[in-house]
């Protein structure tokens, strides 16, 4: 039997709205470290697909044994990797592309939400014989909050990827 008649069962409604209270702050804290993450997260893809798709269009250009062209388009969002003369295709508003004809469309891909890309090339032709492109161009792939990745792409077609003030982790300074 109990001595005490009066002893408590369970928490009481100021304990309660304590631990609710400390959930709340632990939570409203984490937010913005997630929050960083993700557009880390979102940086990094977007800057991978760039140098997948830029390594796609050298070895494309070898496989064809026709000249490949890289364009982005920041008015829509895409870039694309096709054959035929510079201008030839162009990104659509939904995110894909097309072309004129006697141009080959090879490949298209949206841009990440989120994410902006700039480069000092509307386009790059990717050489068969050599391997070459021209020009050689920086690709600049950035979030919201200002971190980058640059995209160097020399004139044997090779990428060389780093990030300004090494702001990105993983990434070397440029």
């Amino acid at each position: 039997m109990d001595s005490n008649p009066t002893s408590q069962q369970g928490l009481t409604l100021v304990e309660a709205a304590v631990v609710v209270a400390i959930v709340a702050i632990s939570v409203t804290a984490a937010v913005p470290s997630l929050q960083r993450l993700l557009e880390q997260r979102r940086l990094d893809a977007a800057a991978s697909e760039l140098a997948a798709t830029l390594q796609l269009a050298r070895n494309e250009s070898i496989a064809r044994n026709r000249v490949v062209r890289f364009a982005h388009d920041e008015i829509n969002g895409c870039h694309l990797l096709h054959t035929g003369a510079a201008g030839a295709c162009r990104c659509t508003p939904q995110g894909g592309g097309e072309c004129a004809s006697g141009a080959t469309l090879i490949r298209s891909a949206g841009s990440t939400a989120g994410i902006a890309i700039q480069g000092n090339a509307a386009s790059l032709a990717f050489d068969p014989l050599h391997g070459t492109v021209t020009p050689t161009a920086t690709w600049r792939i950035s979030a919201r909050d200002g971190r980058a990745i640059h995209h160097v792409i020399n004139v044997m077609g090779r990428v060389r990827s780093c990030s300004p003030d090494a702001a990105v982790p993983g990434y070397a300074a440029c």
